[in-house]
């Protein structure tokens, strides 16, 4: 009888449900949480894409997806599939990037997180396949980056250009993986 209530004083009294039983139907709720759910997704959504816009990774946030080739330390080439997710916050000033490409032979998982003031950049990247990770610095704006990625032991350079719905990746390096050239397309 406390929970009855409990619950009526929640709900201001009033008993929720088919009057003439005086149950309550939790269905309508559901429904109500998942339309909530939904509309608090899309709203996240839309307005991160439109609030993104005035900072320098304007235009980046979503799911891209493409190829290229990859460079071996021997000289070999093969060629690879990838597929990039990118998350905009801070006013645009602000990316996570999730870049996995594999070939027949090689895979790379490389994600970082980058912050933007001015057009310096800088923040931290990790590669999981080969538990590999550190800092990044570089400079860019208007769709056009050009950072250096380090680790003890290892450095590579990326340039990353985006222009519309198409975007460039180059990665070069002096370590077993010499470098991958990727084109990719916003899915």
């Amino acid at each position: 009888m406390g929970r009855l209530r409990a619950y009526l004083a929640a709900v201001g009294g009033k008993r929720r449900g088919n009057k003439a039983r005086g149950t309550v139907h939790p269905l309508p709720d559901i429904r109500r949480l998942k339309f909530a759910a939904a509309t608090v997704f899309v709203a996240s959504v839309s307005g991160s894409a439109s609030y993104a816009q005035s900072g320098p990774f304007a235009g980046m946030a979503g799911f891209w997806s493409g190829g290229g080739t990859i460079t071996l330390d021997d000289g070999s080439t093969e060629r690879i599939r990838c597929r990039a997710t990118y998350a905009v916050g801070a006013g645009g000033s602000g990316l996570n990037q999730s870049l996995t490409c594999a070939s027949d032979s090689y895979r790379f998982n490389l994600s970082t997180n980058v912050v933007a003031q001015g057009g310096a950049l800088s923040g931290t990247w990790s590669e999981t396949t080969r538990s590999i990770n550190g800092n990044l610095e570089g400079r860019g704006a208007n769709g056009n980056f050009q950072v250096t990625a380090s680790a003890p032991g290892f450095t590579a350079s990326l340039s990353l250009t985006t222009r519309g719905n198409r975007q460039s990746v180059v990665i070069r390096s002096d370590s077993a993986f010499r470098g991958a050239s990727i084109s990719l397309s916003r899915s």
